[in-house]
């Protein structure tokens, strides 16, 4: 099992990713292991701004969306491993992504990436979104750090 995170760890994690408000979809790190596996979590709230639109009268929060959680995991994972702070993950891709249930206000995003593998600059990771431990998302992703933007 991964490494203990205090709260302490996770806001410096957390801060690994250069998404903000309202764009920052990772609300904890549960678990960590360089190089190898990160487990985080996305709490979803009826306040969540895309649910105005998506769909008034019934909130689901869009695939998109918890594509984008998945990759902002999985890019904790990766700066975190490379000690490469200063720089920017990027998503390069997605392959094999299956939609299994729909996510709704109130649920809680487990979200598990585990490296397929990497080198100093290219990533690929198998993430996993579930949802009271049955799999709402799934899909094999790419990465790149490169240098933070200006």
């Amino acid at each position: 099992m991964g490494e203990a995170l205090d709260r302490e760890t996770i806001e410096g994690l957390v801060a690994l990713l250069p998404h903000r408000y309202p764009f920052l979809l990772v609300d904890r790190v549960l678990e960590i292991q360089p190089d190898e596996r990160i487990v985080g979590l996305k709490n979803v709230t009826r306040n969540e701004h895309f649910f105005q639109g998506h769909f008034p009268g019934y909130p689901v929060m869009p695939g998109v969306l918890i594509i984008e959680t998945m990759i902002q995991v999985a890019g904790i994972l990766a700066a975190h491993s490379t000690n490469k702070g200063d720089r920017v993950s990027f998503f390069t891709g997605i392959d094999r992504a299956r939609f299994r249930q729909q996510v709704l206000p109130g649920d809680q995003l487990r979200i598990e990436v585990d490296v397929l593998r990497h080198g100093d600059r290219f990533w690929r990771f198998k993430a996993v979104a579930m949802v009271d431990g049955k799999v709402a998302a799934e899909a094999d992703l790419q990465a790149i750090i490169a240098p933070e933007l200006p």
